[in-house]
């Protein structure tokens, strides 16, 4: 089976923000809702030896979902490509999948009263690529099957190097987004430092 994903080269990215404007765009997303969020990491150090970077946050397209698994009707399911997506129509807004969510990466919709998400564009068919991948003015954004070893996703992955590859924390879920940085840009701060996804009691 497919496993639609994304790579992130946080190298590369320079906290434009295209990628936010052109999900809302493309996706008609309400105000006040985000399916895609970009996180200022740092500045950290001391000065002059100070390092910053650019976190993209969304849907870390799990092989292991935990908002699949708690959806009571199915609503929440994954596609012939690996696409974690919502079902509206099936969709009763109780929120069990917002809550199941290790990366905050769903949204209530009080106009709709249903959940949210992050579809990769699913819409938007092959070859065509998702909205944040095609304003991305950087090229720091690439989807494909994560699973294929000779995709274009495990291929970059190979040259940057497992050192400089890294994911959102596993708490089982498997989550299959990998970013790319390496030192030479800033050193990769672990959960405890992002104030955005603070640790669950």
């Amino acid at each position: 089976m497919k496993k639609k994903s994304l790579l992130i080269d946080l190298d590369r990215c320079i906290g434009c923000f295209s990628c936010e404007v052109a999900c809302k765009n493309e996706n008609n997303i309400d105000l006040g809702i985000q399916w895609n969020k970009v996180f200022t990491i740092g500045p950290t150090g001391v000065f002059p030896d100070l390092e910053m970077y650019f976190l993209p946050s969304l849907c870390q397209a799990c092989d292991s979902a935990p908002c699949v698994a708690v959806c009571p009707t199915g609503a929440s399911h994954v596609n012939d490509e690996g696409v974690i997506l919502v079902d509206h129509q099936k969709c009763i807004g109780c929120m069990a999948c917002i809550t199941a969510c290790p990366y905050r990466a769903r949204s209530f919709n009080m106009k709709t009263a249903v959940v949210e998400k992050c579809t990769l564009c699913d819409h938007l068919k092959a070859p065509d690529k998702p909205a944040c991948v095609k304003a991305c003015c950087a090229k720091a954004r690439t989807v494909g099957d994560f699973d294929d070893p000779d995709g274009e996703i495990r291929q970059k992955i190979k040259k940057a190097g497992e050192k400089n590859v890294h994911a959102l924390p596993d708490a089982g879920n498997s989550p299959t987004v990998r970013y790319i940085l390496s030192e030479k840009t800033a050193k990769w701060h672990d959960r405890k430092t992002w104030v955005f996804f603070p640790e669950k009691n």
